[in-house]
Formats: C-alpha cells, sequence, structure tokens
C-alpha cells in the first residue's frame, strides 16, 4: 500500500519480519536496530553476521 515498487515492498517486508523477530526474542526493536546498524559495517565475516541475529544477539 505504501511502497511504490515490488524492491520497497520487499525492503519493507525485511524490516518488518527483522523488527517482530526481535520482539518476539524479548528485544526492544528500536535499541536492537541501533546496535545491528552500528556494527553490521564491521562485520567481517558471516559469523559475525549471524552473530547479529535477534535470538543470537549479545545482550550487554
Amino acid at each position: 500500500m505504501f511502497s511504490d515498487s515490488v524492491a520497497g515492498v520487499n525492503a519493507s517486508a525485511n524490516l518488518y519480519s527483522l523488527i517482530e523477530t526481535a520482539k518476539a526474542n524479548g528485544l526492544e526493536p528500536y535499541a536492537y536496530l541501533r546496535q545491528v546498524y552500528e556494527q553490521l559495517p564491521r562485520a567481517d565475516s558471516m559469523e559475525a553476521i549471524e552473530a547479529l541475529l535477534p535470538w543470537r544477539i549479545d545482550r550487554t
């Protein structure tokens, strides 16, 4: 409804999915996304990226 393209729909769906998965794992979505966006540029391996998934995020 609010997306102008298929790519926009896909991007929105991915973001909504990530937010809902964070909630399901007991994380506050804004804080989780902020942590991910801060750490993702420094992720240099698949393991580092996977460590940012909501069920694997370091809560400290």
